[in-house]
């Protein structure tokens, strides 16, 4: 090897270690590549792993698909996911063919808040239903399911769950002439052999209740899941806020998820087992009240000799369209008891009396305003009377001030508080004033006012019904929107809430005047109370119906010039000497069993009295 050759190897090396040298990558350098490599690993195992996870969802679903062959339903995993619609000249119900339960109702002679567009009670998006049959596999689930359109006319169709030509379940659906039911039979064809023998099927329910007034804190007040037990009265969840009950051991007839005016009801005509009923609160401004929710059993023959029979409410809160549903029938559904009407007095005279009166003023054509005046008027006349005589009472009271002056006057010490009240007492006999003679008469028309308090906001009549500013009857009358939210008021101040408060205050004011009579002075330091308990009303009613403040707004109107014109009306110097006339002799006059008492008690504490000084002069 010559010298070049060696020299030309030697360049050769000192390159190539050169190279190395400079090719070698700093530790960043290495880091870097090995985070690199590190991800390439990973989304290699991430890859391997996937592909694991579809090969064996592949076969599952290859078992799954391999085991419905063969399963009782096959025929109805694959279909298309269509509506099917019935109706009538009331009700428009949509029934989806996966499931082939109610996917949508459309109540037609109402209106949505735009006033435009048909009301929808509820979607496909709010509502849910699931039933549940069983074999030696577990349960069928019907909203895995498509079910095929049999028989269809305007008003019913028949939805087919088809296992083969000779088996299958029908859901049968029926809407009646004029009507908001919906008749509902399950029936089994060919079935014996291929369900369990189990006699009851097993109901998934649930329904997120849209918001469909203006006003959202009155509706969600009168909106609550309801629910009938079988010969019992009818219950409910509380409706101000979530609430759950299992009702494990009852039977029950039927299940509401009840709006302000509006409720779906299922109905069995064999009942309800095993039922938990829950139902939570929606957050304001997301468009819904409530979340209710069911889950139920009812009787179910898998040989088809005996259907299953249940009926579906979709419509009004109104009292009569419920009440007349229970004509014909052996036992009452009670369905108008979704209508509040007040505790049971109260509730018979709306029943008997409002309800009927109110019918009979709007079949007149006027308009809502009008009916509510003329109402509270006939029963602002109805109650006279009674108001009449509290008043008189008062009346006769105030001409006898004077008298019970002197009396107050002659003992103004503390400890003949007993001796004045005793004699105060004995002159009211002598006249024939009783202090308590008011109270009675003011009991007797209590119910009756009250009856018209609770019938306003329940009555659906006044839904979107304008009356002056109000264009709502049935919600408030905002004068004045605030944007922003006011502790116990709200973000707006209703007109007709306002106009209440006053008259509620002159009212108050004129009540008091009139009982201003000396005979009960504790009443001076009550009196502040007694002028806050109008202006709380307007926090308490703001957000109630600008219906029912108007009503409360004229109802006290009325009472202030009622007592007005009874006040200049009476001549009280002519009342003071019939009382005069009528004054009884104090000798002949016989105790009466309230003043016999009160005698013993003076004479008591006479005695304790004395006792007291005794003790205090040994000392």
């Amino acid at each position: 090897m010559d010298k070049n050759t060696i020299t030309g190897l030697v360049l050769i090396g000192i390159l190539l270690v050169g190279f190395s040298i400079w090719s070698t990558p700093s530790e960043e350098q290495r880091a870097a590549q090995k985070r690199y490599y590190d991800s390439i690993a990973l989304v290699q195992q991430q890859q391997e792993e996937l592909r694991a996870k579809t090969e064996a969802a592949l076969a599952n679903e290859k078992k799954n698909q391999l085991l419905d062959s063969a399963s009782l339903f096959f025929r109805a995993t694959q279909g298309a996911d269509s509506l099917v619609t019935i109706q009538n000249n009331l009700l428009e119900v949509s029934l989806s063919t996966k499931g082939g339960t109610p996917f949508s109702a459309v109540l037609k002679e109402y209106k949505a808040q735009d006033r435009q567009t048909p009301l929808l009670l509820f979607n496909g998006d709010d509502a849910t239903m699931n039933f549940n049959f069983y074999n030696k596999q577990g349960a069928i689930q019907t909203k895995d399911y498509y079910f095929q359109e049999i028989n269809k006319t305007d008003s019913s169709v028949t939805m087919r769950l088809i296992a083969d030509e000779a088996s299958y379940i029908d859901f049968i659906y029926r809407l009646k002439a004029d009507c908001y039911l919906m008749d509902f039979e399950i029936r089994a064809v060919g079935m014996e052999n291929k369900l369990a023998s189990t006699d009851y099927i097993d109901i998934d329910w649930s329904q997120r209740a849209r918001q469909l007034e203006k006003g959202y804190t009155f509706e969600s007040r009168l909106s609550e899941l309801m629910y009938k037990l079988k010969g019992d009265d009818v219950d409910n969840l509380s409706a101000s806020g979530n609430d759950e009950k299992k009702l494990e051991d009852a039977a029950v007839d039927w299940i509401a998820f009840k709006n302000q005016f509006f409720s779906s009801v299922l109905i069995a005509d064999q009942d309800f087992n095993k039922v938990t009923v829950a139902s939570k609160m929606e957050q304001q401004g997301s468009g819904y009240i409530k979340d209710y929710s069911a889950e139920m059993s009812t009787a179910f023959d898998p040989t088809g000799k005996q259907e299953t029979l249940m009926y579906f409410y979709f419509g009004p809160n109104h009292y009569k369209t419920l009440k007349a549903l229970d004509e014909g029938r052996d036992e009452s559904w009670d369905l108008d008891e979704l209508v509040y009407l007040g505790w049971p007095l109260v509730r018979w005279i709306n029943q008997f009396i409002i309800i009927n009166i109110f019918d009979w003023l709007t079949g007149w054509g006027l308009s809502m305003g009008v009916v509510l005046l003329i109402l509270t008027v006939l029963v602002k006349i109805i109650v006279y009377p009674a108001t009449w005589k509290t008043y008189m009472s008062s009346a006769k009271m105030r001409v006898l001030k004077p008298k019970i002056d002197v009396i107050n006057q002659k003992y103004p010490k503390q400890e003949d508080a007993m001796k004045k009240q005793q004699e105060i007492m004995s002159l009211y006999s002598q006249y024939g004033v009783s202090p308590m003679g008011g109270c009675l008469p003011m009991l007797l028309q209590f119910p009756i006012l009250i009856a018209l308090f609770m019938f306003v906001p329940s009555a659906i009549e006044l839904r979107q019904q304008s009356f002056l500013w109000a264009d709502d009857l049935s919600t408030y009358d905002a004068i004045i929107t605030f944007p922003f939210h006011i502790p116990f008021l709200g973000s707006h101040i209703s007109l007709f809430c306002l106009l209440m408060t006053v008259t509620n205050i002159l009212n108050t004011k004129f009540t008091m005047k009139m009982q201003d009579n000396g005979s009960q002075p504790q009443m001076a330091a009550m009196k502040w109370m007694m002028y806050l308990m109008p202006v709380m009303f307007l926090f308490v009613l703001n957000d109630y119906p600008s219906g029912l403040n108007y009503y409360y707004f004229i109802s006290t109107l009325i009472s202030v010039g009622t007592m007005i014109l009874l006040r200049k009306t009476t001549d009280e110097a002519k009342l003071l000497a019939i009382l005069e006339a009528n004054k009884k002799d104090p000798k002949q006059m016989k105790k009466t069993g309230f003043a016999a008492r009160l005698e013993a008690m003076q004479k008591q504490q006479e005695l304790l009295q004395q006792q007291q000084r005794q003790r205090q002069n040994k000392r």
